[in-house]
């Protein structure tokens, strides 16, 4: 799929303060837009990346690209005078020819700590879904505040997500979105999953990171400077361990790491018996000391009978960004006589990478026998043993 990302940076930034355009000034050295574009630009997902930035902004933003990989990166364009109007016209330089294939991401320039991680999840979610946005889930009490200050309601903030950027869609169906709401006159979206919600599109929420905050107020800017000057002194380092052991059973076939392996045997399990998976999803909670996988998707409870195995390493993963940390890598290893899983190794770290949004680069998976010693020399059943290594909030 041929993925399209629009950075828009066209903004004044008013509620910034002094300094000009927020997108051009400097954090650690470099501009906020540079930043934001380079996370685009050196994703090996992104094919192209255009910018679309106002018309006063000509010499600001050659200076600020002066120095990032080329190839990728398009000529800018002119926004309008509404965010809104600055991505349709982004988009419109985009369509020709453009068809259902083609994935367009939508972000902020003034998000400029977008990682790998979260632009690999909203191409998967986009791809699969074509309407999804980044959420996080809210931790304070909301209120609904009529007038006169009175509280009029309080939301159930469990059922309520923060949105961010980047958002993915399909090119040609926010290409039409736009065209129907700026012939209706309808410009008073402030982001494009909203614009897509109005267009009677199905929006899927994908999880977002807690860390890819948007530069806004003149505090926002102190806090970035500080996040990037102090590196990872304000992140810990936290290591979890997980493991996991299935009997064979009668089956054609076993799951490992969300790959479905052909076998002359099954595994006897509740869910999809993935081993690795499980042990991934422990060693992922272990990390943030949350329980493990027994406690959040207990056997006894009949929804998760044949579950895929997906779906617990996907909630691992999310409660670990929930609690503004990050996966920096995932290590497995299983043992087992049979089947053999150097054949399958590549395959089963794309599918992790992807439900845990993490690159590929970040998962290792190796493979041993017991030397005919155990149960698992006997084939009587196989395991897996896994790590992961986080980084959390100090705070």
């Amino acid at each position: 799929m041929d993925v399209v990302a629009v950075v828009v940076a066209a903004g004044r930034g008013s509620r910034a303060g002094d300094g000009g355009p927020k997108q051009y000034r400097l954090l650690a050295g470099r501009t906020v837009l540079a930043r934001t574009l380079d996370a685009f630009l050196a994703h090996p997902r992104i094919d192209r990346v255009v910018c679309a930035i106002h018309p006063d902004d000509r010499e600001a933003y050659a200076a600020a690209i002066a120095g990032l990989p080329g190839g990728k990166l398009l000529a800018p364009v002119l926004g309008g005078a509404t965010r809104q109007a600055s991505v349709r016209l982004a988009i419109e330089t985009l369509a020709d020819g453009a068809g259902d294939e083609v994935l367009c991401l939508v972000h902020d320039a003034a998000r400029p700590f977008v990682d790998p991680g979260l632009i690999e999840r909203a191409v998967e979610a986009g791809a699969r879904h074509g309407a999804a946005i980044p959420g996080v889930a809210v931790t304070d009490t909301i209120k609904r505040v009529a007038e006169g200050g009175r509280v009029a309601e309080t939301l159930d903030r469990s059922v309520l997500r923060a949105v961010q950027t980047p958002q993915a869609f399909g090119l040609r169906a926010l290409r039409e979105a736009h065209g129907r709401a700026a012939a209706a006159g309808e410009d008073g979206f402030t982001d494009d999953g909203q614009l897509m919600e109005w267009a009677g599109a199905a929006v899927h929420v994908f999880p977002g990171e807690a860390g890819n905050v948007k530069l806004t107020n003149p505090a926002d800017f102190g806090e970035a400077e500080r996040r990037m000057g102090s590196g990872d002194d304000d992140m810990v380092v936290r290591v979890g361990t997980g493991f996991d052991v299935h009997s064979f059973g009668e089956g054609d076939h076993v799951w490992l790491g969300g790959v479905r392996i052909a076998h002359d045997r099954g595994v006897n399990a509740h869910s999809d018996g993935d081993v690795v998976l499980h042990a991934l999803t422990d060693a992922l909670l272990g990390a943030i000391a949350d329980g493990d996988i027994g406690t959040h998707f207990p056997p006894s409870d009949e929804q998760w009978r044949g579950a895929s195995s997906d779906r617990f390493l996907a909630h691992a993963a999310a409660a670990v960004r929930e609690r503004g940390g990050r996966i920096d890598h995932l290590d497995v290893t299983v043992l087992c006589e049979r089947p053999r899983v150097g054949q399958h190794r590549e395959a089963m770290r794309t599918r992790i990478a992807e439900v845990a949004g993490v690159p590929e680069s970040a998962v290792s998976i190796k493979a041993t026998t017991t030397e005919r010693m155990g149960f698992t020399g006997r084939e009587e059943g196989l395991a897996a043993q896994a790590s992961a290594t986080i980084r959390l909030p100090a705070s």
